[in-house]
């Protein structure tokens, strides 16, 4: 009789819990239903030709795979170890680097960069002396939207130090630590400041140090060697209404900014060492649960605008920029994320600490829909929250963002005297 009340019990306490997280409990390290299936769905709809994408849950690799091609118009199938620029993703590494390097002892987070790099200047005399290792990483140093881009982009001759020496010249757009505004000149600043303190250049630091240290195998560190090798993704972008593919972006200069090509298998690794506090295994540590809580700590308060109706649920009540992360909520959890965006390639990191839940989305098309599709769709499986039609939902964003830019071309273009000629001298 004993025996059957605690089954009674237990039966009671586990429909509880089932009826509190029913899906938390039941999906465990299972992928969503359907994911092949709403996957290929998202490629037709948003026109992409190859998609990576890794899921991890509770330190389990939960799928690491590809769907479509890796260039149009050849029959080459995107797997779990084809390489896509992962671009601005790359700044966790460079964070993540700066972070074992504080560990050693060798520099300081809230330490002036003057320390390591005597010669650095910006454009106040004041802002150089202040400017530390932290605010290299956190997008408020002054510098306005994009600043020094054009000393690299589209290309140049210049070297990293060369840039970084040229800052100097570049005019602060706002105060000092007053406002966030997202750069890459300063991420190339802090590969100077790896290289100095540690005698090694950036690509080699983080392709020892973590990609060879972690097992990511198959990536490299060079925008050089995007599209490279026998099993590398093709970038694509829409000309004139059609996808067609396009010449990558080859710069080594912004390397730390944006620099690493990556593979779904790769970026299983890296999301399980970030959502176990730096532990490879048993014996190893990347790095300790210390500098996870200064990487994924809001530094930089980021300004939160409206969402188009049918992605309004998007909007967070936080976000703000960490040390190579965005730290935002979604629907009452903590989300640590970014996104990269190169010529061709973009791509959507995502983390849910709370349910050691990790998601990459990499795509050789410029589409953000489609590795947000994908994201959310995947996230709600997991948070055990209704379906949502998220195909749709950001179909009608798409719609909605380019009406806003069509209305603001027409107004310009009204306000311009046609009979005039151009404003300046061809």
């Amino acid at each position: 009789m004993e025996r059957k009340n605690h089954l009674i019990l237990y039966i009671i306490l586990l429909a509880g819990l089932l009826s509190l997280h029913p899906q938390s409990l039941l999906a465990q390290i299972t992928p969503p239903q359907h994911l092949d299936s709403f996957v290929k769905k998202v490629r037709t709809q948003f026109n992409v030709p190859g998609i990576s994408l890794a899921i991890v849950k509770d330190g389990e690799v939960v799928t690491a795979k590809g769907y479509g091609i890796r260039e149009i118009g050849k029959p080459a199938p995107v797997n779990a170890q084809t390489l896509f620029g992962i671009a601005s993703n790359t700044k966790a590494f460079t964070a993540t680097a700066l972070g074992i390097l504080v560990e050693e002892g060798k520099i300081e987070w809230d330490a002036p960069v003057i320390k390591y790099l005597p010669w650095f200047k910006l454009s106040d005399p004041y802002v150089t002396h202040e400017i530390t290792v932290r605010d290299l990483l956190v997008h408020r140093s002054g510098l306005g939207l994009g600043a020094g881009d054009l000393l690299w982009w589209p290309g140049t001759t210049y070297s990293r130090e060369e840039i970084v020496r040229r800052l100097r010249y570049v005019p602060l757009a706002t105060g000092f630590r007053s406002a966030y505004a997202y750069d890459n000149v300063l991420y190339m600043v802090a590969g100077e400041v790896i290289e100095a303190v540690s005698g090694q250049s950036w690509e080699d630091f983080v392709a020892n140090r973590i990609l060879a240290k972690i097992g990511m195998n198959d990536s490299n560190v060079r925008h050089s060697d995007a599209a490279e090798g026998p099993n590398a993704a093709t970038p694509h972008a829409p000309i004139n209404g059609e996808v067609q593919p396009v010449q990558p972006f080859t710069g080594d200069v912004t390397n730390p900014a944006g620099g690493i090509n990556a593979s779904a298998r790769d970026m299983a690794k890296w999301l399980i060492v970030q959502l176990d506090s730096g532990r490879v295994d048993q014996n190893t540590r990347l790095f300790t649960p210390q500098t996870t809580r200064q990487l994924w700590s809001v530094v930089t308060p980021m300004p939160i605008g409206d969402r188009p109706p049918s992605i309004e649920i998007l909007k967070p009540q936080f976000k703000g920029y960490g040390l190579g992360f965005i730290l935002r909520d979604y629907r009452g959890y903590k989300i640590v994320t970014h996104t990269g965006s190169l010529p061709g390639y973009v791509s959507k990191v995502t983390m849910i600490p709370e349910l050691k839940l990790g998601v990459a989305v990499l795509t050789n098309q410029e589409s953000k829909s489609a590795y947000k599709a994908i994201t959310y769709h995947i996230l709600d499986y997991y948070l055990g929250t209704p379906n949502k039609d998220w195909i749709t939902a950001f179909k009608k964003a798409d719609k909605f963002h380019q009406s806003k830019t069509d209305l603001s071309e027409e107004k310009i273009t009204l306000k311009r005297d046609s009979t005039l000629g151009p404003s300046l001298p061809i």
